[in-house]
C-alpha cells in the first residue's frame, strides 16, 4: 500500500487524527535528529533540538501554508532552533571553553549517522570547526540534497552567499581532512 503523502497527513493531523500526527513524526524524525547531531555536535542537544522542532510544528501546523515541501519548513524550523542553541552557547561560555568543548566531543556513538567509521568521525570533527554559516550550507547541500536556489531560500540569502559559504566550507574541509 502507499504511503499517504504529507499534505493528505498534514490535513488528517490538523483533524486531530493522532495516528497521523504520529505518522509525520516517524517519518521525520531520523533527518531533525541527525541534522541536530551534525549542526551541535552532541547527541543530548540533538534529542532536545529534536523534541523542541516537533513541539513547535505541533503547534503551529495550521500555519504551515504549504509553498515549500513540508520537510523544507520542518528544517527551516529546525535551523533556527540551532541558532538559538549556539546563541545560548555563546552567551554563557568563553571562546576557550568553547575550542576545548570542540576538541574533546566523544564521537564514538554518532548512531546511525556515521555508524562508527573513522572517517566520519574526521569529517564530523572538521564540520565542527566550520562557522555557522557555512555549517548550514554543507548540512543542506550534502546531507539534505537541497538544491543552492532552495538554500539560498531558506536561510533568506542570495545566491551568490550560498555558493561563497559552500566553496569556502569545502575548501576549509579539505585542507583539515588531508591533514589528519
Amino acid at each position: 500500500m502507499f504511503a499517504p503523502s504529507d499534505e493528505r497527513l498534514i490535513e488528517r493531523a490538523l483533524d486531530n487524527n493522532k495516528q497521523a500526527w504520529l505518522q509525520l513524526v516517524k517519518r521525520y524524525e531520523g533527518l531533525v535528529y541527525n541534522y541536530g547531531l551534525r549542526m551541535l555536535g552532541q547527541r543530548e542537544d540533538a534529542q532536545d533540538l529534536l523534541q523542541d522542532v516537533f513541539l513547535s510544528v505541533f503547534r503551529n501546523l495550521a500555519g504551515w501554508r504549504g509553498e515549500a515541501s513540508f520537510k523544507t519548513w520542518l528544517l527551516t524550523i529546525a535551523h533556527h532552533r540551532c541558532i538559538e542553541v549556539y546563541r545560548r552557547r555563546r552567551d554563557h561560555l568563553d571562546m576557550d571553553s568553547v575550542d576545548s568543548q570542540v576538541s574533546d566531543q566523544d564521537w564514538h556513538h554518532p548512531e546511525q549517522v556515521y555508524q562508527g567509521q573513522q572517517r566520519g568521525n574526521q569529517l564530523v570533527a572538521a564540520l565542527q570547526k566550520l562557522p555557522l554559516e557555512q555549517r548550514q550550507v554543507v548540512e543542506l547541500k550534502f546531507f539534505q540534497h537541497l538544491p543552492l536556489a532552495d538554500i539560498a531560500a531558506q536561510l533568506e540569502v542570495p545566491l551568490s552567499t550560498v555558493k561563497s559559504r559552500l566553496y569556502s566550507a569545502v575548501e576549509k574541509l579539505q585542507r583539515d581532512l588531508e591533514a589528519v
